[in-house]
This record gives structure tokens, C-alpha cells and sequence, in this order.
């Protein structure tokens, strides 16, 4: 490991402990480094708060002249709520700034780069890249133009069922999967999920638990169910916590006495841009029956899956995880698997979709 890599790494476990908290900023995080040991350290506050950088630079104090920063994401260059980084840095007359990637934001895009570059401060871009764009995945897809980052949520029997033929499905997986999924729901600025699995689950579909870490520190997810003709019962447990529910349903009266946030029934590629646009919504988790399921990956949708897979088989007559029905080959969607751990008993896998 290269001696900027040593302090990157330093930077992106900063932006770790924003990833809960940040949305719909982007979890960043910062050291300023001088005489090999570190002087400041920052990351992304709750929206309003201050940048990764500007917390760096306050440790730092007076120190911060002719010292290195390392940046997960590019300073910003503009004002929004905070005044821009680059300038902060500029100001603090560091001499040189490490940036892991640059930030697509049109309003940044370069810019800050640029803001740095033009005070003589040099700028070296790229140190471990990939996993700082790992941490900001919604958000960098956003800022690049496209819809939010959809992962699909799948739990299934090595046989590939999801439920038994009644709808039973507790508990196909093991009580380590299901708490990682909260991992997973937490870095979504929603989960989206079918009127099925409401009614046959009574899912809350929340954050209930976060391994050390306390939830009011977090942003909930918005709760998205999707019901196309209105069969949404109003003692339905989802309904708990109006403030992170919407419903994309035919209007409904009763649910809008409640105060229940009422969407169009729209197709799945108008929801993500409506979500993209009104609410600031980057990640998506879909977590959702074989219908939803099948329905995200014909319209290639789905950014990434992460599949549970149980050691067990449930047969033939339980429920199959999806609604495809091939004939050829030809026809099949690949998978790419780029990650695959063990979670006792079961096992996780990440695929990217490989869209022709």
C-alpha cells in the first residue's frame, strides 16, 4: 500500500460513519495529514450541517498550511447550503489535495479540481477509486444523469423458493441475513415493495437495528408500496410511521385523511424518476415478491442484486423467486457475481444484471 493509499484509507473510514446519516448528500470523508501523522479528521454531517472537509480543517487549525488533504469525493465548488470546500481548502493554504474521484455534479463536475489547481495547490485524483465510489453509488449515478441505483433484495432456498405454496416464509434465511439486510435498507433512500408482500407479510420494511449504532442517528427510508388497485389496509402495520410512507395507488380518501402520501400510478421507470427529481432519492432497495421482482429485471432496472441464498430446499410446489418465462436459451439474463461472503447459516451474493 502506497503512502496515499495508507491516508485515503483513513479517509474513507471517516465517510463510513456518514453513510447512515448523509442522505441525500453524499457520505464524504477527510484527513488533513502533516509530518506523517494525521491532524484533522471529517465527514459529511446531516443535511445543513458541514462538509467532510470543513470539520478536517478546523481540527487541523493553523496546522492545515502546507499540509495534504485526502478527500473521498471532490471539494465542492459551489454555494448550497455550506459555502464551498475547495475554497475552504484554498483558504487554508494546504499544499497539496488527494482526491479518491471526481464528482459528477454538474455544479462541481471539475470545478472544484479546478478551484485548487488555479491556487498552485496540486491535485492528485484516483487514489482507490473504487471503493470510494463503492460508499456514494446513488449518488454519483444521479449527478452522472441516470436513475437512482436499484438494488434487488432476493431470499431464497437453494432450490431458488421464496415462500412455501401458502405464502409461509418465515424464516427461510437465518437471523445474521436478516439483520444484514437492515444494512442494506439504511443506505436506501427508499424500499419499494408490492401490495403482496404487505398482505401477506405485514412487513414494516424499517431500520429496527443497526449493529453499534444508534438509530436516531440515522435517516429512515421511505417505505414505497406499490398498489395498483388500492388493497391497502389501514391497520396495516407500514402505516405505524406516516412520515416515511408513500403508496403509488389510485387516490384514496381514507388513506389521504390519514395524511398518507398518495403517488400516480405510474410504470417502475416514471416512479424512479419521480423519486429522483421530488425527493432527492438515489438508492433504492427493492424488496418484493416474484411479480416486482421480475418486473425490475425486464425493464433493466436493477442496478445490482443481492441475493440470499438459504441451505435448504422447500420443492417443487413452493413459490419460485421470479415470474420469467423462457423458452430458449437465448433468452436468459446473465449475472455478473463480483462479491460472495458467508453469513452463517446462508450465504450473500452480489450480481450486477447483465443487460444486452
Amino acid at each position: 500500500m502506497s503512502e496515499h493509499e495508507k491516508w485515503m484509507a483513513e479517509a474513507l473510514a471517516q465517510a463510513k460513519t456518514a453513510i447512515y446519516r448523509a442522505r441525500p448528500n453524499p457520505a464524504v470523508g477527510c484527513v488533513i495529514v502533516k509530518n506523517d501523522r494525521i491532524i484533522g479528521r471529517g465527514a459529511t454531517a446531516p443535511v445543513g450541517g458541514s462538509h467532510a472537509e470543513v470539520f478536517a480543517l478546523t481540527e487541523a487549525g493553523e496546522q492545515a498550511e502546507g499540509a495534504t488533504a485526502y478527500v473521498t469525493l471532490e471539494p465542492c465548488a459551489h454555494y448550497g447550503r455550506t459555502p464551498p470546500c475547495a475554497e475552504a481548502l484554498v483558504k487554508a493554504k494546504v499544499s497539496r489535495v488527494v482526491i479518491a474521484t471526481l464528482d459528477p455534479n454538474p455544479l462541481v463536475a471539475g470545478k472544484g479540481q479546478a478551484i485548487l489547481q488555479q491556487a498552485d495547490i496540486e491535485t492528485i485524483v484516483g487514489v482507490l477509486e473504487t471503493q470510494a465510489i463503492e460508499l456514494n453509488r446513488g449518488f454519483l449515478k444521479v449527478m452522472a444523469g441516470g436513475l437512482p441505483y436499484v438494488r434487488l433484495k432476493i431470499a431464497a432456498s437453494l432450490d431458488g423458493r421464496t415462500a412455501m405454496a401458502s405464502g409461509e416464509s418465515k424464516w427461510i434465511t437465518g437471523k445474521a441475513a436478516r439483520q444484514d439486510v437492515q444494512h442494506f435498507r439504511a443506505i436506501s433512500g427508499a424500499v419499494i415493495t408490492g401490495i403482496a408482500t404487505i398482505l401477506a407479510d405485514d412487513a414494516q420494511l424499517n431500520v429496527r437495528h443497526l449493529e453499534n449504532i444508534d438509530l436516531n442517528q440515522i435517516v429512515q427510508p421511505y417505505r414505497i408500496i406499490l398498489d395498483r388497485q388500492g388493497r391497502l389496509p389501514l391497520d396495516a402495520k407500514v402505516l405505524q410511521n406516516l412520515e416515511t410512507v408513500m403508496v403509488m395507488t389510485p387516490h384514496r380518501e381514507d388513506l389521504a385523511k390519514l395524511g398518507v402520501l398518495q403517488l400516480p400510478v405510474q410504470s417502475l421507470t416514471d416512479l424512479l424518476g419521480l423519486l429522483k427529481s421530488q425527493y432527492q432519492i438515489y438508492d433504492v432497495l427493492v424488496e418484493a415478491g416474484a411479480t416486482l421482482v421480475s418486473s425490475f429485471l425486464t425493464e433493466k432496472l436493477v442496478d445490482e442484486v443481492i441475493q440470499y441464498i438459504a441451505p435448504m430446499y422447500l420443492g417443487q410446489t413452493a413459490r419460485p423467486l421470479n415470474q420469467f418465462s423462457f423458452s430458449t436459451m437465448q433468452q436468459r439474463l446473465n449475472l455478473n457475481l463480483f462479491e460472495i461472503t458467508q453469513i452463517h447459516p446462508d450465504v450473500r451474493l452480489r450480481l450486477k444484471p447483465i443487460y444486452e
